[in-house]
């Protein structure tokens, strides 16, 4: 797995290889790629997706993702272990000043939705959209 970063600090994960048995098609990673574009535009936050294994204890290692971003105040991820069937929403301090823990916790009730039904993608554009949302305008 490889991470994609891109100038405004967002990044997902994604095998660089779109045969491969990753989590998401292309056209999955190329809908993620443009909705943490436009999160990030809308808002002025920096929003970055990790999917993979998370070290336990989980909110810990998320946090540790966390503190890799640049300009982590005003970041947001979103860590996902579909293995261990584990959900993180990290917030920096300027963020978290606009999405509240019940923000963030209702978003990952409906991710968690979709993960249920086995869409993946679908319950991360979900996060990002209700979290974006939530942070309101730049």
């Amino acid at each position: 797995m490889t991470e994609l970063e891109h100038p405004g600090g967002d990044s997902i994960l994604h095998d660089p290889n779109p045969v491969s048995e990753g989590p998401f098609s292309v056209r999955q990673l190329l809908r993620l790629d443009e909705a943490l574009r436009a999160a990030d535009q809308q808002t002025g936050l920096t929003f970055s997706v990790y999917i993979g294994e998370l070290e336990t204890p989980t909110r810990e290692h998320a946090e540790k993702l966390h503190r890799q971003i640049e300009n982590g105040d005003r970041a947001v991820l979103i860590a996902v272990s579909p293995n261990q069937r584990r959900l993180e929403i990290v917030t920096g301090n300027e963020a978290r000043k606009r999405i509240t823990d019940r923000d963030a916790k209702l978003a990952g009730l409906s991710m968690s939705a979709s993960f249920a039904g086995g869409d993946l993608a679908g319950g991360v554009l979900s996060g990002i959209d209700q979290l974006a949302g939530h942070a309101g305008r730049n």
